[in-house]
């Protein structure tokens, strides 16, 4: 914590300035937050919640219409660099990343054990970054995940933020390249000195957009430049409580010089027989299933994605709900698998 926010913090509770003990507790949870101690974070917040509870106030004002106010004149009077302020291009002004809240990440993969180790690796690496650093080690920080498409390359990003608890910003690269020269390097440097700034999980879904091999005579000289742009930043970046995820599914059109600046390359594979059993079944938790036979099941969805098998159970059960049986059957799943099978 900050000497000056300290001092503050101390002469509000020695006047019993409430109001200003408010706001200073507010400031240092969001500087912890920062720091990427967001564990330690969440528990100040919840100490200070149930605080409230234990000891509520007259004010007309409901709690969570004071706390929003209090936020606002914070971010303003403090001048708090907060995750709400997106990068955004110069020239059109267009955020360059979007936040994904929390209550919308998935994060339950099914996986070979192999590579679940691998994912879960890297969230005890993050977890215990602290005494990694203290042995002058540093934690797996930039992961390059590749596969198939619909194999669960955007849920492994989604399932990394969950658990280390940062927030995950995804790169909008519709707003990010321009034809304009130089403009797609300066909008890429935006997005990473936010992320540098703050913890939170950068997310590069189709990375390939931007890492394209040099050697691709088909590619123009801006493009080559971009690359450039993007191994020097790959270099640079060194956050202290941060991840960057990049995904792709074209990863033999990739620079090879990109391999090595990843810490970590994860395949995710497409999804084996005990896997697409797991995902169906899974995903027909909610409903009733009647008597199926899965060998036959999976071995008409031999080849499938993650995604398609998602499909084929989400598929499975509208239909029998929209058939008034409330009870899933081999002919639902079967007809789900053919109709995938047509695209």
């Amino acid at each position: 914590m900050k000497g000056e926010l300290l001092k503050r913090l101390f002469r509000a509770i020695a006047s019993s300035d409430t109001e200003a003990i408010d706001k200073l507790a507010y400031l240092v949870i969001e500087e912890e937050r920062r720091k990427g101690h967001i564990l330690l974070a969440d528990q100040l917040e919840n100490i200070t919640k149930k605080n409230k509870k234990e000891n509520p106030t007259n004010h007309s004002q409901p709690v969570s219409d004071t706390v929003n106010v209090t936020k606002l004149a914070l971010s303003k009077s403090e001048n708090l660099q907060t995750l709400s302020e997106l990068p955004t291009s110069k020239r059109f002004n267009l955020p360059l990343v979007s936040i994904i809240p929390r209550e919308k990440l998935s994060h339950h993969m099914v996986l070979p054990e192999i590579v679940e180790k691998r994912f879960q690796r890297i969230e005890r690496e993050y977890a215990a970054r602290d005494r990694l650093a203290h042995h002058g080690l540093r934690y797996r920080q930039k992961i390059l995940l590749y596969g198939s498409p619909g194999c669960g390359k955007t849920l492994g990003a989604q399932r990394l933020a969950w658990n280390t608890g940062l927030p995950l910003l995804k790169v909008r690269f519709d707003a990010m390249v321009s034809s304009f020269l130089g403009e797609t390097a300066s909008n890429l440097r935006l997005v990473f000195e936010k992320a540098t700034a703050e913890p939170c999980l950068l997310f590069l879904d189709e990375c390939d957009s931007i890492a394209k091999s040099r050697e691709d005579n088909q590619e123009v000289g801006e493009i080559k430049r971009v690359v450039n742009t993007f191994l020097q930043i790959l270099d640079e970046y060194e956050s202290s409580s941060g991840l960057l995820v990049a995904a792709t599914n074209l990863n033999k059109s990739l620079d090879t010089a990109l391999w090595r600046r990843f810490d970590d390359l994860i395949e995710v594979p497409l999804p084996g027989e005990k896997e697409l059993g797991f995902i169906v079944k899974q995903t027909l938790g909610a409903i009733e299933v009647g008597s199926i036979d899965w060998s036959r099941i999976i071995k008409q969805m031999s080849g499938f994605s993650a995604a398609q098998a998602v499909r084929v159970a989400q598929d499975a059960a509208k239909r029998a709900i929209l058939e008034r049986e409330e009870l899933v059957i081999q002919e639902h799943l079967e007809e789900a698998i053919a109709e995938i099978k047509i695209y």
